[in-house]
């Protein structure tokens, strides 16, 4: 192999972090913290950087080395209309990973978008 192909990860399909776990994490989270809460500006900017945390440390728990995880959360008010929400991001899709969720209940609606990116 010459210099320009030192660099080359390939992962198989058990050391990529699984989409389904990230989600299950998400999901769980967003269901403990968020089951019965009511909108509210300052507790909702709270929750949202608790939940992220929460996320956060939850998936550096899944047993896959050199990933480093970043989560988005975004929490806010019901009022019958429709939200858009959309990331860009550069990556190795070989190796890195994303996932997202949505909660809603009577009173507001959650977004969770969580990214694993391998570090070389």
């Amino acid at each position: 192999m010459g210099p320009a192909n030192d660099n080359v990860v390939r992962l198989t399909y058990r050391e990529k972090v699984p989409v389904a776990a990230m989600k299950q994490i998400m999901q769980d989270a967003m269901a403990e913290m968020l089951a019965n809460m009511k909108y509210d500006g300052e507790a909702c900017a709270e929750v949202a950087k608790t939940l992220s945390d929460t996320i956060r440390d939850r998936l550096k728990g899944l047993p896959y080395q050199r990933y480093k995880y970043v989560c988005q959360v975004a929490i806010g008010e019901r009022r019958e209309q429709g939200v858009k929400m959309g990331t860009r991001c550069f990556w190795d899709s070989n190796t890195d990973n994303q996932a997202s969720e949505t909660f809603m209940n009577d009173q507001i609606f959650c977004v969770v978008s969580s990214f694993a990116v391998y570090l070389y």
